[in-house]
């Protein structure tokens, strides 16, 4: 009896599928149906550093992500999140510098610079100003639209806006990577040789242990540190609003109300107000 499918818009997952050297064809698919790329530009993907790693010693899990390089020496990196982060934004800005300065440990000229693109992927709606599902963000000027170079680019794709109307090249690849159950996945594999050899891997993937396991551990660890993550938030706020009820009712009373003229105005009780007054 098989195992249920993993799923690809888990992070570890989605790396097992597209990071694997062995199944460059997957991946090569799936760029040039984000990036639209010449084919020549393509033809030979080096991925970089494919091993998982970690960005603090504690870590339990490392930082998962497909990082890439074409044949003119572009870098991609390609990011999925599935949290809504408040910090994705300046994250993925982050993500982007990086593989600018990255490429100058060896001492190359400014002229040697190659492109970077950052791909981030997310199954929440990041970008409030805007309803497309894939949004290209590049360098340009306010009035005129013309660009700085063409160094830099972020993709969008954003998983819960995929038109119900549209199939192409693009929204088949994201209703699989979205995709929870086996009607999806066989939909989404019936549009594409490329998407019906990633479903048949993925279901090799999730046959072995190991995966599940990595993957059950992944999932774990998200949830903790968005547990944690939001459970800061909330105490951050509560005694915000503590502090901020505090100074009113100090300020309330530097013009002369008294203590039940407050709790009658503020709707505290008493004892509250006297709490405020008295600490």
């Amino acid at each position: 009896m098989s195992k249920p499918i993993l799923l690809p818009k888990t992070d570890v997952v989605f790396k097992l599928l597209f990071g694997n050297e062995r199944k460059i064809t997957i991946l090569r698919d799936f760029l040039q149906a984000v990036l639209n790329f010449d084919d020549s530009e393509l033809a030979a993907i080096k991925i970089i550093d494919p091993q998982l790693k970690r960005e603090h010693p504690e870590d339990k899990l490392g930082i998962l992500d497909v990082k890439l390089e074409t044949v003119s020496g572009a870098r991609i990196d390609i990011e999925i999140q599935v949290l809504n982060i408040p910090e994705m934004r300046q994250r993925v800005s982050y993500y982007l510098a990086n593989l600018i300065t990255e490429q100058m440990g060896g001492g190359i000229p400014y002229d040697a610079l190659k492109r970077a693109i950052c791909i981030v992927i997310v199954d929440f709606p990041l970008l409030k100003e805007s309803e497309q599902y894939h949004t290209v963000f590049r360098m340009l000027e306010q009035q005129e639209h013309f660009p700085f170079n063409d160094l830099m680019e972020i993709d969008v794709l954003d998983l819960t806006r995929i038109p119900a109307a549209e199939s192409d090249r693009l929204t088949n690849w994201m209703r699989f990577i979205r995709a929870e159950r086996k009607e999806d996945f066989e939909m989404a594999a019936n549009t594409s040789p490329l998407i019906r050899e990633a479903y048949a891997y993925l279901a090799e993937l999730s046959e072995d242990e190991e995966n599940r396991l990595l993957a059950e551990a992944r999932l774990k660890a998200q949830r903790d540190e968005y547990s944690r993550v939001t459970g800061a938030r909330k105490e951050g706020l509560e005694q915000g609003l503590e502090q901020g009820t505090a100074r009113l009712v100090r300020n309330m009373s530097r013009r002369g109300l008294d203590a039940a003229a407050i709790a009658d105005f503020t709707d505290l009780t008493l004892a509250q107000v006297e709490g405020y007054l008295t600490t």
